[in-house]
């Protein structure tokens, strides 16, 4: 696949997952698509050598996985993970708000949220609804609202004069809430619900709950004079779980170690949930890979011992307006390849040994290689690297795209960069 092919694919990707549910639902579309079977996690696994299967947990964690010519306990397992959520602005559970004639939305914060980027956008809203059925048991429906129906509005330069000289300041309580319309909140979000009900194939009075953000309805695209970039909403972490989806999607060659991606949620609020990275769901899925081929004692250990993580997520590219926040030598340009992430505070997991191996894949794959450090006086973020590490002892490389404007509602990243990641992942499978 092409640069702009593999880009573009990736926007097509975008599009179709304005929620970490929606992502799930594309990824297995694609997995479904390539012959990969659903297990249950409350069912018996009876697996052959060459099989394609998935998990879901929670509607927003999928976990994939083609078995090996040989055992995890013999060839190890190839692990390549990645997360579906993003910052964004989550419903409360009793939304409906509102004054001086305006109906309005009660938002929450959703991880670290660059603030300012959702103001005055055009926003829709997508996640899933828990509905009533007729038989009085609990089903869950995808639902996305992709016309702008709210909007964070802004404060006129007028009534604010030093917001140029002094910056905007927002509070999350009191300046989110986006409108809805007009009139009495109740009715605003009544009607709202009746659009969702409408989309999920029930009434109104059956919604039970519900898991809904607010998103950038605009479409992601190229850009640039050259369609050197992509912009769009969700880069972070989408591209990674796009890259991993194509790669294992399209590793049908036999190998002797077993293919596996993971996609979490909960990464953007610390992993720390049933379904994300710090919660049991790889290690149970991995366990039972080992127990359903080989259900020795210590099998899982000797698996994990022969095996290897790549954990995937973006990185910082040098911004050319704000070079001093970054350091010198560890500034990763968009364009230029896949960038190792290393911290020695360890929210990286990088170490000498798991970087040599990914430079190894992608000096096989003729693919450029950068590196970033975050800057000694600064802060460094993490990601599930360490998580995952710490939580199977599983050797990791913490890598990334290049991007800029992480965590705003609008994103951008490279266009070669995109293929570039896709194709040292599908030489890690193989």
């Amino acid at each position: 696949m092409s640069n702009l092919a593999a880009a573009r694919d990736l926007c097509a990707y975008l599009d179709a997952a304005p929620s970490p549910f929606h992502a799930v639902k594309e990824t297995v579309r694609r997995l479904e698509g390539a012959g990969f079977q659903p297990l249950r996690e409350i069912d018996a696994w009876k697996l052959t050598p060459g099989a394609a299967h998935y998990v879901v947990r929670g509607d927003a964690s999928v976990i994939a996985f083609r078995v090996g010519q040989k055992s995890p306990v013999e060839a190890g397992f190839l692990v390549l993970g990645a997360h579906t959520d993003s910052p964004n602005l989550r419903l409360k559970p009793q939304p409906a708000v509102g004054r001086d004639g305006y109906a309005q939305l009660g938002v929450e914060v959703y991880g670290g949220v660059l603030l300012y980027t959702w103001v005055d956008r055009d926003l829709g809203l997508a996640g899933r609804v828990v509905v009533e059925e007729d038989d009085g048991t609990l089903a869950h429906r995808l639902v996305r609202i992709d016309r702008p129906i709210a909007r964070v509005t802004s404060l006129a330069i007028h009534l604010d004069r030093e917001v140029n000289d002094k910056g905007l300041v927002l509070n999350k309580q009191q300046h989110l809430a986006p409108l809805l319309g007009l009139g009495d909140p109740a009715q605003a979000t009544e009607a709202l619900w009746k659009t969702l009900a409408a989309q999920a194939g029930v009434e109104p009075a059956r919604i039970r709950g519900f898991d809904l953000g607010l998103f950038d309805v605009t479409k992601a695209t190229l850009g640039g004079q050259g369609e050197e970039f992509v912009f769009g909403g969700r880069l972070d972490n989408l591209v990674s779980s796009h890259a991993a989806t194509v790669a294992l999607v399209t590793a049908t060659a036999p190998v002797a170690a077993t293919r596996v991606i993971a996609l979490f949620d909960h990464e953007e609020v610390g992993s720390a949930s049933a379904s994300g990275a710090a919660g049991p769901f790889l290690e149970d899925v991995l366990a039972r890979i080992v127990e359903a081929t080989d259900p020795k004692p210590s099998s899982f250990a000797r698996a994990i011992a022969a095996s290897f993580c790549i954990s995937s997520d973006m990185a910082h590219a040098g911004h050319p307006n704000y070079a001093e926040r970054h350091e010198g030598k560890h500034m990763p340009l968009l364009g230029k390849g896949p960038v190792v992430k290393t911290n020695v505070q360890q929210r990286y997991a990088t170490d000498g040994a798991s970087a040599a191996r990914f430079r190894t894949l992608a000096r096989a794959a003729e693919v450029p290689l950068q590196d970033f450090v975050t800057r000694t006086d600064l802060a460094c973020g993490s990601t599930i690297g360490p998580i995952t590490a710490a939580l199977l002892g599983i050797a990791t490389v913490d890598v990334g795209g290049p991007m800029l404007s992480m965590h705003s509602t609008r994103e951008l990243c490279g266009s070669a960069d995109v293929a570039m990641m896709a194709q040292v992942f599908a030489r890690y499978f193989g």
